[in-house]
This record gives structure tokens, sequence and C-alpha cells, in this order.
């Protein structure tokens, strides 16, 4: 685990995934906002349809991509945005658009509701993985052509969307995994948990439904933002350390067009 001790100088030198260090988190977040567009824009003027891969987690291109969008007057009646995972009831059911946590309510409220009516695209274009149909999100994006650009954070044990850590699997088997329902591992919970509900661990769902590593892979590009104090450690260890299923990002190895973008906080050493 030398790369733990890896300076904010040398962080990115011989880094298996390539790392765009930034100043502060907008700049991070500009930049995902930025390929976002430049994605649509581009197959807009091809006459192609853009499919996207999007997190709530990180949040802050949002407001960004909006501005953008309006004042460019840039189009989404072609786009579909796939959102990556959603909170489940404990019978697995999706929680209610209305509660706290719930990624459709947030892009609801911060995203499609504040894009021209003229430019969003439309509801059937606004998709999330299914707890009752799992199927439906893989059987979509081949129906589509495949995923144009998957967008995401990286999570405290290294997780994708909500894929984490099978230590029994390897490496191209957890790759080949698809959407599912699954459990949340407790250090998610307590991390999502401070981030989220001020520490009320017991508050925060214990299933979701998130699609796949397959899925993530299989997109035409990979962009990963990357902001908090902890992440120091995370970035280095997704870039650097060994690629396995204990730490899901370090799969980001072997894409061909996959970036972290990073924060000057996110870059400074971790210990």
């Amino acid at each position: 685990m030398e790369y733990f001790k890896i300076s904010r100088e040398e962080l990115g030198h011989g880094a298996k995934i390539p790392l765009k260090k930034l100043g502060d988190s907008g700049e991070v977040f500009y930049e995902l906002a930025l390929e976002m567009l430049e994605q649509i824009k581009k197959n807009n003027a091809q006459g192609t349809r853009s499919v996207l891969i999007c997190p709530v987690g990180p949040v802050g291109q949002y407001p960004i991509f909006v501005r953008l969008v309006n004042e460019g007057r840039v189009s989404l009646k072609d786009t579909w945005f796939i959102n990556m995972d959603e909170y489940l009831n404990d019978d697995e059911t999706w929680i209610s658009r209305e509660h706290k946590l719930s990624f459709r309510g947030f892009m609801d409220r911060e995203v499609y509701s504040r894009i021209d009516p003229e430019l969003v695209m439309p509801q059937s274009k606004r998709v999330f993985p299914d707890p009752q149909d799992v199927r439906a999100v893989p059987a979509l994006i081949q129906k589509l052509g495949g995923v144009n650009l998957a967008l995401g954070g990286i999570g405290i044990n290294g997780h994708l969307a909500f894929n984490e850590a099978q230590d029994e699997l390897t490496p191209e088997a957890f790759a080949a995994l698809s959407t599912r329902v699954l459990s949340i591992s407790r250090e998610t919970r307590v991390a999502n948990a401070i981030g989220d509900l001020n520490g009320a661990i017991d508050a925060m769902p214990k299933k979701c439904v998130t699609i796949g590593m397959a899925e993530i892979l299989g997109a035409a590009r990979i962009r990963i933002g990357v902001f908090r104090d902890w992440h120091r450690s995370v970035v280095r260890q997704a870039a650097y350390g060994e690629v396995s299923a204990h730490f899901p990002a370090t799969l980001l190895q072997r894409h061909p067009d996959a970036a972290i973008y990073l924060n000057r906080n996110a870059s400074e050493q971790p210990f």
C-alpha cells in the first residue's frame, strides 16, 4: 500500500487511470457538466441519440449542466439519462420520491424540473433501475446501442454505483455483474448517514437497486469526480492498487477511456 504515500506533486505519475488534478470542487463539477453537454451537443449535431449513465453523488455538476442547457438552448429530446441506483424499502420496492434520500426525487426537483420544458427529455427517457425488473436497464442499453458516457463518484470502499466489494469473485466475474438488488454494506450506510442524515445510521435504508459493473464498464467513456477528504486515499487505491473485486474502482484501470477529475483537497497526501 505504498500508494498511500504518494504526494500531491507525484500523484498521476504512473497512474493506471488518468488523473486530472484541478483546483476547487467547482472545477470538478464544471468539467463533469461540460463532459455531459459536449457529448449531447456532438450527438445532436450528428443526428444520433445520447445515452448517459448519471449518478446522484456527485451532484454538483447538475446546476451547471442545467444552466448551460437552458442558456445554450441545447435540446435533450433525443437524450436518455439512466440513473445508477436508488434506495429500497425492506420489501425491495423503491423508497418514495418524497423521501429525503430518494434519487428519483432529487432528479425531478433539481434537474428535470429546472430545464426548460421545450428542451428537457420526455419522462420515458428518464430511467432508473427497477427492482421489480432488473433486466430492463441492460435490455434498454442494448436496444439503444450502448452508453456514450458514464459519470459517477467513488465510495469509501471503492464502490461504483452500489457495486460493493465481493472479495470472493475474480475481477472478471465482478466486471460481468449486471443490474440487481443488493443489501448495502454497513460501512457505506455509515458514510452516507454522516453525509445525508447527520449520522442517523438506523434511519438509512438497508437495500438498494443498482446498475452493474457490466453496464458501467460497457460505456464508451467513463468520467469520475472526487473531492472529499477521504477521497485522498480512495483515488490512490483506485489508480495504483491491484485490480480486484475487493476495491471495485480498480476495474476502471482496464477501461480504454476512463478518467478521474479531482480537486486539490482530494489530491493531497492522505497521511
